[in-house]
């Protein structure tokens, strides 16, 4: 089995090509392999044409499809969902049947009519805007601030987003002295088996607002510029457009 999160790979944020998803649907077929197709995050997509899921691509009963609503609602409400090939209904539902026996029946009849009277749709494109003015507002601020140290890489879709470090930075360094003023990044190297050929930064702007966003990205701009220790004459930032 192949497990794969094609509409929003973590950490760095790409989404599969079509040509990907088809090469492996092929290699699937070939190998008599399965996919395990995690929805991970497709929902807040910003930019590009929608790709279609690997699901509705498959012709030979390969991929299982699962996803949550952890994020698109809330994590307590402990729901998801798994789209499985009709020759594989009968042995999942047994295995559910064993191992969950106490599903909670009230919260799925709850949101079936939230789904079925529109109202999830709704909450989805008001969340959509609100996560790409944010994501819009990080890469604003930092282009203002931390041009020439801090880049943000294309992402198309997601609640977080990968950024690369320059002027000689290293993730590590920059993540305990942006926490020292209370601001929460992740280094790009703890995801990595092996040495990273780029240093950078792991990034969340769904959870914050605007101004905290711009606040954040201030308060990371002093802490790399006191990592560089360059005067405010001496900045390795790019001038300001």
């Amino acid at each position: 089995m192949v497990y794969v999160t094609p509409g929003h790979q973590f950490p760095l944020g790409i989404t599969m090509s079509l040509a990907r998803r088809l090469q492996l649907l092929d290699w699937a077929a070939k190998s008599g392999a399965a996919i395990l197709e995690d929805d991970y995050d497709s929902e807040f997509r910003y930019s590009g044409r929608p790709v279609p899921a690997l699901q509705g691509l498959d012709h030979h009963g390969l991929v299982l499809f699962t996803g949550s609503f952890s994020k698109v609602l809330f994590p307590s409400l402990r729901l998801g969902y798994l789209v499985v090939p009709p020759d594989l209904v009968e042995s999942v539902s047994a295995i559910i049947s064993i191992t969950s026996r106490h599903a909670p029946l009230l919260e799925q009849a709850v949101l079936c009519d939230f789904i079925a009277d529109g109202h999830f749709g709704r909450h989805l494109r008001r969340m959509r805007q609100v996560y790409a003015e944010r994501l819009s507002v990080l890469r604003e601020s930092a282009q203002q601030r931390l041009a020439g140290l801090l880049e943000i890489t294309g992402v198309e879709a997601g609640l977080q987003t990968a950024a690369q470090l320059g002027g000689g930075l290293d993730g590590e360094s920059v993540a305990a002295a942006a926490a020292r003023r209370n601001v929460e990044v992740t280094p790009l190297s703890r995801y990595s088996l092996g040495k990273s050929t780029r240093e950078g930064l792991h990034l969340g702007f769904a959870a914050v607002n605007v101004r905290e966003i711009r606040h954040g990205v201030k308060e990371l701009a002093i802490a790399l510029d006191g990592l560089l220790k360059v005067s405010p004459t001496q900045s390795l930032r790019k001038p300001m457009q």
